[in-house]
């Protein structure tokens, strides 16, 4: 089992968590952690699978975190163009923001953070990433590591560690904010500290590392 090697942390109120470490920067997953578009991402692949012969539910379960490519290899025919149906799948997401929102707490933290000192690290498209961001109004990072930019996508740790090494940084002075399971453990598998957010993702609560709803629930040091 993957083992955060995670700081003692309190927890305060109900849900309020105290890091007791200093970290270089944060590293940030988008959907699900910044932004919940699950709304969208239900409408589109449910659309998607109906057409496809594909359980809907079945395609539900596992594309939260990960590249759409690698989801519609999971499900493809012989016969199906995975990269086709991949670029229709992420042009329709681009054309729907309807019900986007931002996980509270974002807007302000990100605003708080030196440009320099963090990043986002996201298995989406570059335009279908920087749409949604700007749809529910937080900023384009400097660094902003998206689904193009790696051969293997979470739970492969080679997002995160493209990202602190564009930061400048050591992966173990980095704090990773992730919703999903795939990315929980590419944020570990990086050698990075690992901060669930389970504002769209309950079921998150069983994996690994600590958790908060939001942004609002944690504070931690940056030097």
């Amino acid at each position: 089992m993957l083992s955060s090697g995670f700081p003692q942390f309190q927890r305060i109120r109900s849900r309020m968590v105290h890091l007791d470490r200093t970290y270089s920067a944060v590293l940030f997953d988008m959907d699900g952690t910044l932004l919940d578009s699950s709304a969208v991402v239900e409408r589109v692949m449910t659309d998607w699978a109906v057409q496809n012969g594909v359980d809907p539910k079945a395609l539900l379960a596992v594309c939260q975190g990960r590249r759409t490519i690698d989801t519609i290899r999971d499900f493809a025919t012989a016969d199906m163009d995975c990269e086709a149906e991949a670029a229709r799948l992420e042009a329709a997401e681009v054309s729907d923001v309807r019900g986007i929102i931002a996980v509270p707490g974002a807007a302000n933290l990100l605003d708080r953070l030196p440009p320099d000192r963090w990043a986002i690290v996201t298995s989406a498209g570059r335009d279908l990433a920087t749409r949604r961001l700007t749809a529910v109004g937080l900023p384009i990072p400097e660094v902003f590591v998206t689904a193009e930019d790696i051969q293997q996508g979470k739970p492969d740790p080679s997002g995160y560690l493209l990202a602190v090494e564009r930061l400048n940084v050591r992966a173990e002075a980095c704090l990773v904010f992730e919703d999903a399971p795939a990315g929980i453990e590419a944020g570990l598998r990086a050698g990075c500290d690992v901060i669930a957010i389970d504002f769209a993702r309950p079921e998150v609560a069983a994996h690994v590392c600590p958790r908060v709803s939001d942004f609002r629930e944690i504070t931690f040091n940056l030097s």
